[in-house]
């Protein structure tokens, strides 16, 4: 921040930001105007580009003779590049600025989905699967340590919940999208309807990449579109929120890695991101397993429960907001995905109940990452924030290094989901109590946001 921004920002925190509520409420909704629905945009291709696998294996694991373990092992290879360089990636966003480091990553994924097409055998499969994961590493962490410089943590959650919510949204137009390629596309040019899945669906991260170095800016500062005394405001109200961060909020990467905290945070998205990964991975084959076998029909019934997802989790995360209120709002969440979960292994007797608790489970558990994040984001700053966000984002996602090889040898070998269901149920349980034993009420929980 430059020394005209800081002696503005001093002197609103000293004068009590008198500001009217409605100047700063505008405020917000001109920068969310200008830079959300982009990375909504971009979270939305980004999610079609890591789960359009779930679709694809439907067909490609036949056409190239993919076993059961060959699938989850591809699945596997993409975590592991995305953990190994999450960390760094964040760093260099740190250094850089948030325009290069969005565009290197978008155009750089966006190549890898689009050579899917060219996969011929399981080599090649999992060596494409690594590299988009090595290369689309940093998107998540990046943005939710880029929103820090835009927001204070009393209205992080209601914003990271519109971006979120491109999960859900991928999940409705991916599974109409995906399906509809795979079977109208199929033979056109020669190709598998899988590979123009790839090739169609993977191309809009390049454009996106490209668009983001023109689009975007590092910092509040350098925002053209924001007038002096915006800045000034923006610059003010940020003051104010790091002076009303918790004690000892760790600044460097050091600290991060010393404190207890961060290792409990890393276990709940941890937990919350095995229960995701089940959903976003093996939904199809849910479904499927219930008699309808068209890819269409599979693609239209996963439509509800990120609909329902969708609009949940950003009437949940406002909420939390409003009331400053986080440990209560993801243990609800937690535990209430956790009891949907338990209770889809039962004998269900139809389809309709069957997508209603997946309905409850999605909405649930897709509330909880919002929530969750608006925690550690206010307990880290400056380089800690950068560090600590990809640490906690790069163990949680790691999950995914050994939920679909899990999962795929649970389903082998006892012939169903209902193990591994109850066994990721007890993990949504278990770090719904750790967030509220562990994570202590702050002074940011008070009271509720102006309105």
């Amino acid at each position: 921040m430059s020394a005209p921004l800081q002696a503005d920002a001093a002197q609103a925190v000293a004068s009590g930001s008198r500001a009217p509520a409605s100047d700063h409420d505008a405020l917000y909704r001109r920068i969310g105007a200008r830079i959300v629905p982009f990375l909504f945009i971009c979270y939305i291709v980004s999610i079609l580009d890591r789960s359009n696998i779930g679709f694809a294996q439907l067909q490609m694991r036949q056409d190239l003779g993919l076993t059961d373990a060959m699938y989850s092992l591809g699945a596997v290879l993409f975590f592991v590049g995305y953990v190994l360089f999450e960390v760094p990636s964040n760093a260099l966003l740190r250094r850089f600025g948030a325009r290069r480091t969005f565009a290197r990553i978008m155009v750089l994924w966006g190549a890898v989905s689009v050579a899917m097409i060219t996969v011929d055998s399981a080599k090649h499969f999992y060596v494409l699967r690594f590299l988009l994961g090595l290369f689309e590493a940093g998107f998540f962490p990046g943005v939710v340590f880029y929103l820090t410089y835009w927001y204070p943590a009393r209205r992080r959650a209601s914003v990271l919940s519109i971006f979120y919510a491109g999960v859900a949204v991928a999940g409705m137009v991916g599974g109409l999208l995906s399906g509809w390629l795979m079977r109208a596309m199929s033979g056109v040019l020669g190709l598998h309807g899988w590979q123009w899945m790839f090739a169609i669906e993977g191309a809009p991260a390049i454009l996106l990449g490209v668009i983001a170095w023109f689009w975007l800016c590092d910092r509040p500062e350098q925002a053209r579109w924001l007038s002096d005394d915006d800045r000034q405001r923006l610059a003010a109200d940020l003051a104010a929120d790091r002076a009303e961060a918790p004690a000892h909020a760790a600044s460097s990467l050091r600290q991060v890695l010393a404190a207890p905290r961060t290792w409990l945070f890393a276990f709940i998205y941890f937990s919350l991101t095995t229960a995701l990964l089940m959903l976003l991975f093996w939904m199809p084959l849910m479904i499927r397993e219930f008699g309808i076998h068209d890819v269409v029909h599979i693609s239209l019934l996963s439509i509800v429960p990120n609909a329902i997802g969708a609009a949940g989790l950003i009437a949940i995360a406002r909420r939390s907001d409003r009331k400053r209120e986080r440990r209560r709002h993801f243990a609800a969440c937690a535990f209430g995905g956790a009891v949907a979960l338990a209770l889809l292994t039962l004998h269900l007797p139809s389809i309709v109940a069957m997508m209603a608790l997946l309905s409850i489970a999605a909405m649930l558990i897709f509330a909880a990452h919002p929530v969750f994040w608006a925690v550690p984001s206010a307990y880290f700053s400056g380089a800690g924030a950068a560090g600590g966000i990809a640490l906690i984002s790069s163990i949680g996602v790691s999950s995914g290094m050994i939920t679909p090889w899990i999962v795929g040898v649970i389903r082998t070998r006892t012939g169903s989901m209902d193990a591994a269901m109850l066994m990721i149920a007890g993990l949504l349980a278990a770090c719904a109590v750790a967030m509220l034993l562990g994570v202590r009420a702050t002074s940011r929980d008070a009271a509720p946001v102006a309105r």
